[in-house]
């Protein structure tokens, strides 16, 4: 019997987009929450490089890095729900765009949120720019990874999930209608997804638990 375990955090939107993609394979898995200011030797153990969540432990054996795990639960769980593509270009294209993701994106939206006054303004073009190049990725798709959703959806999902939270806890908007249709419409249907509406913690759990941080995370 296959036993899956996740170590992860909360409310991290990393660690959120593994148990989207364990829950759209339909794979039964424990979950254990870190606290990376008091890190367990069960941590250290499994990922004794970067000492961080989210690990995956598969039969004892750890995978780390949040869209490394997708990529082997996509590999390892061929059946159900394909997150890639099987056209190489087409995966290529998606891993880069993954990494745009984390590289850019959201950290010029973290830190947009975090900033006030005039830092706030200039981290703002920076941040819009960001968020146009994605709009332009959906061109006539429901989904960045085309008709249904799929590893780019997953590694973007953060947006989707923590936008508006963000927004209602800051007073500062950032995605709307006018300027991002596209986005916008696109978060709505990702949020829907069963698998995703359905996980924990949900939107408004999200929102006081930022209420209850707001100082960390915007001082």
């Amino acid at each position: 019997m296959e036993k899956v375990k996740l170590l992860g955090t909360w409310p991290s939107p990393i660690v959120k987009r593994v148990v989207w993609g364990l829950k759209l394979k339909g794979i039964e898995y424990e979950i254990t929450y870190e606290d990376h200011a008091n890190k367990s030797p069960q941590l250290l153990k499994y990922n004794p490089v970067y000492k961080k969540a989210p690990v995956l432990v598969h039969n004892e054996i750890p995978i780390c890095d949040s869209l490394v795990i997708l990529e082997y639960i996509d590999e390892t769980w061929k059946d159900a729900s394909p997150f890639l593509p099987q056209d190489p270009l087409l995966r290529a294209n998606e891993r880069f765009w993954a990494k745009y993701s984390d590289e850019q994106v959201l950290p010029a939206v973290y830190g947009y949120f975090r900033k006030q006054g005039k830092d706030q303004e200039e981290a703002r073009e920076t941040t819009l720019a960001h968020l146009k190049r994605v709009e332009q990725l959906l061109n006539k798709n429901n989904f960045l990874s085309g008709e249904r959703v799929g590893f780019l959806d997953l590694a973007f999902g953060w947006l989707a999930d923590y936008s508006r939270p963000l927004e209602v806890v800051s007073g500062v908007k950032l995605l709307d209608e006018d300027s991002f249709p596209k986005l916008c419409a696109w978060r709505n249907k990702f949020l829907e997804i069963p698998a995703v509406h359905e996980s924990w913690p949900d939107q408004e759990t999200l929102i006081a638990r930022f209420q209850k941080s707001k100082q960390t995370l915007f001082g």
